[in-house]
């Protein structure tokens, strides 16, 4: 079956032929997919021709399985079902230059890392480009509120679904659907090296935020396996081969672990490794720095926000701009993983009435 909401507006053509409608309808459903209408519910459409579009499609628009909201900031965390029963999870983030959504791009995760909640259960499988739209359109359904900003760092590697989530760019950018531009998009990767350079040449203006966590290839592969794969220096030369096409700044996303990688020897390392990659090539860097969060089942520990104060300030004194992210959905654990985890009965389920709604 066709899973409609994956389908650009000219397969969407070719699908309204197969079924002797006219192609103009294309274009009445595609601008219908956006408000998370059932194809049998979009009203414009004769009759027969909304049974049969219903009949011959795949509804990919995950539904809210559980929802826990902030008390803090107003963050809401979805456990979002799928058709076949998988879940996933999405944050919804409320900021004053607009709404942000962290989606997830597969049903777990097999990258391994060690602190990540998402990994535990390991990879299902890909989400289709319509499960990675649908997050967004029913995150919208759910609040009423626009999202004008996706980061896809969710549960998943983005890379290691190269071509759904590639789609999904495509799709979400379209003018006649959710028309979120690309510099309002943001990937995050653990260091596929190919698919950063794929990436390099699709001339897709998206921020690219790779996941570092330490400046040494030993340190980084006791966190992240996929270091022994491809190491720091080879992450690092595609990494300035992406700037070199594109000139967009890369953001380097550093999670700091009490004891494993957050000291002042750890910051200096991180410092003098990015400028001698991307100093002499004059490419601005941003290092995001994340105070671990704590996973019984990982064992790692999150330090001190004076100590992260510290690392940053470190960092800047070398030139590299960094920050301290600040937490949103502190009270909700907001960081991904955890629910899906804890709905499988991977980790221990600590929400309760007053935050669940």
């Amino acid at each position: 079956m066709y899973d409609l909401l994956s389908l650009y507006p000219t397969e969407i053509e070719e699908l309204m032929a197969s079924l002797g409608a006219p192609k103009y309808r294309a274009k009445q459903v595609f601008a219908w997919l956006k408000s998370g209408t059932h194809p049998r519910d979009m009203t414009n459409l004769p009759k027969e021709l909304r049974e049969r579009l219903g009949d011959a499609v795949r509804w990919s628009l995950p539904t809210v399985e559980r929802k826990l909201i902030s008390a803090v900031d107003g963050t809401v965390k979805y456990l979002f079902r799928l058709h076949d029963g998988e879940c996933i999870e999405s944050v919804f983030m409320r900021y004053e230059h607009g709404n942000t959504l962290c989606i997830s791009s597969q049903v777990g995760c097999r990258m391994g890392c060690r602190f990540c909640a998402s990994t535990l259960t390991g990879r299902v499988r890909d989400l289709s480009a319509g499960e990675l739209l649908g997050q967004i359109i029913a995150a919208e359904c759910d609040t009423g509120e626009r999202v004008s900003n996706v980061v896809m760092m969710g549960i998943g590697e983005p890379l290691d679904n190269y071509d759904n989530v590639l789609r999904f760019l495509h799709l979400v950018n379209h003018k006649d659907g959710l028309n979120i531009g690309y510099r309002h998009i943001s990937l995050s990767t653990s260091g596929v090296v190919p698919r950063i350079l794929s990436l390099a040449k699709e001339d897709l203006p998206i921020t690219l935020s790779v996941s570092l966590h330490a400046a040494s290839d030993e340190k980084r592969s006791a966190i992240m396996p996929i270091n022994q794969k491809w190491n720091i220096k080879e992450l690092l030369s595609a990494c300035v081969a992406y700037y070199e096409a594109t000139r967009r700044r890369i953001s380097f996303e550093y999670t700091l672990i009490l004891g494993k990688n957050d000291g002042k020897e750890d910051a200096r390392a991180l410092g003098e490794l990015l400028n001698r990659y991307f100093k002499p090539i004059g490419a601005p860097v941003h290092v995001n720095l994340i105070r671990v969060n704590e996973v019984k089942e990982t064992e790692m520990v999150r330090g001190s926000v004076a100590s992260a104060n510290a690392f940053a300030a470190t960092l800047e004194h070398l030139g590299i701009t960094a920050t301290v992210r600040r937490r949103l959905g502190a009270d909700i654990d907001a960081a991904c993983g955890q629910l899906r985890a804890a709905r499988m009965g991977k980790t221990e389920d600590k929400w309760n009435e007053n935050t669940e709604k």
